[in-house]
């Protein structure tokens, strides 16, 4: 059994058909390999629980004689030690990478949530979370890895990079009850402080918002965003609402659990005004969408037209969903109980209408001072 060395490999004849192998006499199971084809690369053969085993180290001269013989060595070390060195290779083969979790995630879990929860979560995953550890092994994201990803992330987009770890927490808890790890490395990771956005508009903004409405043609982007102002409902529920979702009767809209961001029914009542919108837009339309785009089909867009009735209305730094914290302020100023306008808004958790109990205060600080003005008057009597 000779050493193996370059001079060896490069005398090594090539078999007309197979392969032919030279094992080494320093390194037990250590050898190389030529196959017909004129390919040579260096192996190492053991025995595990009775079975032959090989695998392939590298190819030469891609790796050197040496470096071969030193990462036999440590197989060699390995399988002495009770190891079968093929069997946890193919089990890295075998075991998820970050973005393999991901496409079953997307595949599972996602659809499941409301379609601009979907939207969000798919822009984070491939502009910021994949390109960072989308290759990385499910078993070798560590905590460390995640809060440093975290940290790098929330030097330019501290918000979003919140988003970014409640999301990889959730695939992996999903990976732990699809049984691919055991332990969820998005743990002890503190979240940046978020201020939440609170623009909505005055009375005063208002009644210009509705007057640049009222001065365009009726469409159906104008006639949605008079919808969305005066139900305070999510974009995306108006813009898919169909006229089998309107009780004319009790004057109701029922948006199906599908379309609701909670996954559940919620029935909402409307005010005449809302109801005369809807009778404006069946005037325009016999189409199932109440607001319907092109060829039919549900309206997808009203940004250009937000922005146009915006600059008519003079109105900056207002969003879309700004209309649904709008119809919200408005109630809670005219004097309605926040478990009122959480249900109006389809909020479950309370927490969420509890962005309001500052408006309520003023609210309730008018009411009590008509009463001490009375008092007031009282006195003077």
């Amino acid at each position: 059994m000779p050493r193996i060395t370059d001079k060896l490999i490069r005398e090594m004849l090539t078999p007309k058909e197979g392969q032919k192998i030279e094992r080494d006499n320093l390194v037990t199971g250590f050898g190389v390999r030529k196959t017909a084809t004129g390919h040579t690369a260096f192996i190492f053969s053991y025995t595990s629980r009775g079975r032959d085993r090989r695998m392939t180290i590298g190819q030469y001269p891609a790796w050197s004689v040496v470096a071969a013989r030193q990462m036999a060595a440590k197989l060699r070390l390995r399988v002495d030690a009770g190891d079968d060195p093929l069997d946890e290779q193919q089990v890295a083969r075998a075991e998820y990478t970050l973005e393999q979790l991901w496409e079953r995630y997307e595949k599972l879990v996602l659809p499941r949530k409301a379609e601009s929860t979907q939207k969000d979560e798919r822009s984070l995953w491939r502009r910021l979370i994949l390109p960072k550890l989308g290759r990385r092994r499910l078993s070798h994201i560590r905590p460390g890895d995640v809060d440093a990803f975290h940290l790098g992330i929330s030097a330019t987009t501290p918000v979003q990079a919140n988003r970014c770890i409640a999301s990889i927490r959730h695939a992996f808890n999903m990976a732990i009850r699809w049984e691919l790890v055991s332990s969820n490395p998005v743990t002890g990771i503190k979240k940046n402080s978020e201020r939440p956005r609170q623009r909505y508009l005055d009375d005063l903004e208002r009644a210009r918002f509705v007057a640049a409405l009222d001065a365009r043609e009726d469409t159906p982007s104008v006639l949605a965003l008079h919808f969305l102002l005066l139900t305070g409902a999510r974009r995306g529920e108006v813009l898919k609402a169909r006229w089998e979702q309107i009780d004319f009767v009790q004057e109701a809209w029922i948006k199906p659990s599908a379309h609701t961001k909670q996954r559940r029914l919620h029935r909402v009542p409307l005010s005449n005004a809302a109801m005369a919108v809807l009778r404006r837009a069946r005037a325009l339309s016999d189409c199932e969408y109440i607001f319907p785009g092109k060829n039919g089909e549900a309206l997808t867009e009203i940004r250009k037209t937000f922005s146009a009735v915006c600059r008519e209305a003079n109105i900056s730094g207002l969003r879309i969903h700004d209309l649904r914290h709008s119809y919200a302020s408005a109630l809670v100023s005219r004097g309605a109980s926040l478990p009122i306008i959480g249900g109006l808004l389809g909020h479950t958790q309370v927490s969420t209408t509890a962005r309001y109990s500052h408006l309520a205060d003023e609210a309730m600080r008018r009411a009590t001072n008509l009463l001490g003005e009375e008092a007031d008057g009282s006195e003077d009597d």
